[in-house]
């Protein structure tokens, strides 16, 4: 007899969230304990450094979760409403908007809020556990293992499925030992290396590309963010999450093309110090924001793991690596792929099969409902990064039509319609990189797409599902990379 129904490894959004799905599904009917390795009083935390993130999510993605789950985020978890979020081309001539309405959250705020609200559905809670490793019987998983930091004892319990919402680098994931399906390492070039600040400001020059309160500002830029980009959400019309994101090897890159030694804190500090709409910013000080108003963290920028399911093991959220390859956004996908989860598990429990085959459902599901642009964004996100920032501005301002920015709105991949225009005479050779490479990333997203929606309806198709995914992704990538030779 196993301990609990479900354990839900890790207490951050995803897995809250997904315990809540779960709880509700099942009419609260079923035993569910949430594991953290932070204390009752920060729960959820990242790293030492706190909740490191943009704070920003669409209303899209928590309606979907509210309507389903009925979870409903108010103040003052939510902390400012915004209009959409606003991409500037590196000249800042081009501005494209995108993901419409959204919310900029408390992130030190919404995981008390979700643990208060999980514990009024019976949810159990574990604090201040490290694990280590999963238990296994007969092939399937059936628990979790580690030590209670409190105690310094041993810690297991079991279950009949575990839910891995442990972060990017899930040692769970890692050591997973009854699938050669479920990825267990990502490639160096898919994280970025993410940093910011929140701070209060006294309002400097007013320039809505620099600082807007009604908009999330992105701006790309190779010298500043190189192979991500930099952000400016506002909290309040004076008060800002500021930061951005890279990629390594572009920052070495950029180093050595600009004779610097630059790394992710002093490309903030100068970033921060070259926005004239910001003024004597200062780290915010008040309680809501006292442990988490400065960091560094990873973040994945691939498409989700090609198999998310073993027999009794499930993941979630950046364990799966869910964050959009494009703005490395992680709180929508993770509350859409929670939500989705607790429906399928309460019918694996209901079924009463908890094997590899009876949780696959899940991966159609996800699938059909967000993942299946994931792999053409990701394709993308390499072409850009492959790009100048002359490139970029040219592109944004000249190949980017209306349906592409609708496109790019929904966070799907651009069709770029706008370079089939007749008349549209493309002169010099930059330009016609840069459109050849955009034609090209389109193409192979069509086929992306098609391919992810022909997903194996069960286990025995996914081998050969899988081979043809990393032989047309090997192939692109390649292609990609000798766009910015």
């Amino acid at each position: 007899m196993a301990d609990y129904d479900v354990i839900v490894a890790g207490g951050g959004l995803a897995g809250t969230v997904t315990a809540q799905a779960i709880s509700y599904y099942s009419n609260q009917n079923i035993r569910i304990l949430v594991v953290d390795r932070n204390s009752e009083f920060m729960p959820g935390r990242k790293s030492l450094a706190g909740w490191v993130c943009g704070d920003a999510c669409s209303k899209e993605a928590v309606d979907f979760m509210a309507e389903r789950i009925k979870v409903n985020w108010t103040r003052p978890e939510i902390e400012h409403d915004v209009k959409g979020v606003m991409a500037f081309s590196p000249d800042k001539k081009t501005a494209i908007p995108f993901d419409g309405a959204g919310f900029m959250l408390n992130r030190q705020i919404l995981p008390e809020t979700q643990n208060k609200r999980c514990k009024d559905m019976g949810i159990e809670f574990e604090y201040e556990i490290n694990l280590t490793g999963l238990v296994y019987q007969e092939g399937q998983v059936v628990g979790v293992q580690g030590i209670d930091n409190k105690t310094r004892q041993a810690f297991k319990h079991t279950s009949k499925i575990v839910v891995d919402a442990t972060g990017v680098t899930s040692m769970l994931r890692n050591g997973l030992g009854n699938s050669t399906k479920v990825e267990k390492r990502i490639d160096r070039r898919d994280l970025e290396s993410t940093g910011r600040y929140i701070m209060h400001f006294e309002p400097g020059q007013r320039d809505l590309a620099e600082f807007d309160p009604d908009y999330c500002i992105i701006h790309l830029d190779q010298d500043i963010a190189p192979g991500g980009y930099g952000w400016v959400f506002p909290k309040g019309d004076s008060k800002v999450n500021i930061g951005l994101g890279v990629e390594k090897s572009m920052l070495d890159k950029r180093n050595k093309r600009l004779g610097k030694k630059d790394n992710v804190e002093s490309l903030m500090k100068e970033y921060l110090h070259r926005n004239v709409a910001i003024r004597d910013a200062r780290l915010s000080k008040e309680p809501q924001d006292i442990n988490n108003n400065s960091g560094v963290f990873q973040v994945s920028v691939r498409r989700q793991n090609d198999c998310m399911v073993s027999g009794g093991y499930v993941m979630v959220g950046d364990s799966a690596w869910m964050p959009k390859p494009i703005d490395a956004g992680g709180i929508g996908p993770a509350l859409i792929a929670g939500t989705i989860l607790g429906s399928n598990i309460a019918q694996a429990l209901e079924a009463d099969d908890t094997s590899e085959a009876g949780l696959w459902r899940y991966n159609l599901d996800y699938i059909r409902e967000y993942g299946y642009k994931t792999a053409g964004l990701e394709l993308f996100r390499r072409l850009v990064q492959q790009m100048t920032n002359k490139q970029i501005s040219y592109g944004m301002k000249h190949f980017l039509g209306n349906l592409d920015v609708e496109s790019i709105s929904k966070g799907e991949h651009p069709d770029f319609s706008g370079l089939g225009k007749i008349g549209m005479i493309i002169r010099g050779a930059m330009n016609k990189t840069v459109a050849d490479g955009l034609r090209y990333t389109s193409t192979q997203n069509q086929w992306l797409v098609k391919h992810y929606n022909d997903y194996p309806k069960d286990p025995s198709g996914f081998d050969e599902w899988s081979k043809a995914l990393h032989k047309r992704l090997g192939e692109s990538f390649a292609k990609v990379e000798a766009f910015g030779s």
